[in-house]
């Protein structure tokens, strides 16, 4: 890992910005201006309908015939959101390219501190940032201030997301070198629901990774039609996708010695085991699901051949066992579980400030 002062961008780049869009034409133009309007960049915006029903499209159309940069795909009929996001990457023309939800929003400058971090750093395929999460408008953010950029070699970057079993980034603060994406091919229509967390680590295997520390990159809307609101609530079953998402290292396609990816692969089902023992006992702690706590303790058996699981199985369990017997938790317990609730308070700000936790 090296730690850089960031150079500016000495000419244009060029940069395509791909929007998928499914019943989202209330926020399409928002997320294009959002685009159009990044300085020191030459964007071109390809938006790719897919089959909504909403007048989407319309909308799409619309602002195509405003700005000649913007190019519009319309799906005949309805594809999924993996099969979207492919169409849309498979038509860049610029020599950075990123995915932005038709609901989300890029932060002004975003593109070219993204491609300027890229240009001074051949070997780097991705970039990430700091995203900023709203409801209605985007918080106002400093357009000055501190700024460095983290550059991590791209086995060592999968080596910490596999210790923490986590997905570092949300996903429209990512820019992508087009030579990358080109050469990792597309995203997995078997992991509907983690197929971004396997794509950074297919593109980390063969590329290095850098972050932008500092400024935000992009604002991604919260509300109730959000995809991972709707579909990924359950602890269990997003711990499940993570471990799918990992399970490329598995692949004697990916690069990098076999011994090394097995080593990977175990960090991250034990990151997960861990994961899921403190998420269950949480639950409980707190009077919660004993079913939602008790399918976590299944995760926790199917990685039976992860060292210490039986432990935290049999733990889980017996603290299930005696919620059911209508007991409360210990003084002890409950000590823990603040003692846990702080750690995590730290790690979500060294995540803001580094990326990582």
């Amino acid at each position: 890992m090296k730690l850089m002062r960031p150079v500016p961008l000495r000419h244009h780049a060029s940069v395509s910005v791909v929007v998928p869009c499914y019943n989202y034409g209330r926020y399409l133009p928002d997320a294009v201006a959002s685009a159009l309007t990044q300085d020191g960049v030459d964007v071109e915006v390809i938006v790719v309908d897919d089959a909504s029903t909403d007048g989407s499209a319309a909308v799409a159309w619309r602002l195509a015939a405003g700005d000649p940069r913007i190019s519009v795909v319309l799906h005949e009929s309805n594809q999924g959101h993996i099969a979207t996001y492919n169409d849309g990457l498979s038509r860049a023309r610029g020599r950075y390219v990123t995915l932005l939800s038709a609901d989300d929003l890029l932060a002004p400058g975003a593109l070219a501190r993204a491609a300027a971090l890229m240009e001074a750093n051949p070997e780097v395929g991705m970039v990430y940032g700091l995203p900023r999460d709203f409801t209605d408008q985007p918080p106002q953010t400093a357009t000055r201030g501190r700024s460095s950029w983290t550059v991590w070699g791209g086995k060592s970057w999968i080596t910490l997301a596999c210790a923490r079993g986590r997905n570092f980034i949300l996903s429209p603060e990512v820019v992508m070198r087009t030579e990358a994406v080109l050469g990792i091919g597309a995203y997995s229509a078997t992991l509907p629901h983690s197929g971004d967390l396997e794509y950074w680590l297919r593109a980390a295997s063969s590329w290095d990774v850098g972050r932008i520390n500092g400024p935000v990159q992009a604002f991604y809307r919260v509300h109730g039609a959000n995809m991972h609101q709707m579909e990924f609530p359950a602890a269990a079953v997003d711990l499940q996708h993570r471990l799918d998402a990992f399970r490329v290292l598995e692949d004697p396609r990916c690069p990098g010695s076999p011994e090394r990816r097995v080593r990977q692969l175990q960090r991250a089902k034990r990151a997960l085991s861990k994961e899921a023992a403190q998420l269950g006992l949480q639950e409980i702690t707190r009077g919660g699901s004993v079913e939602a706590a008790t399918e976590l303790r299944k995760f926790i058996e199917c990685l039976h051949e992860v060292r210490g699981n039986i432990h935290r199985a049999n733990a889980l369990q017996a603290r299930i066992a005696r919620a059911s017997r209508g007991k409360g938790p210990g003084t002890g317990r409950a000590a823990a579980q603040y003692v846990h609730t702080q750690l995590d308070r730290v790690r979500w700000r060294l995540w803001a400030m580094t990326g990582i936790s």
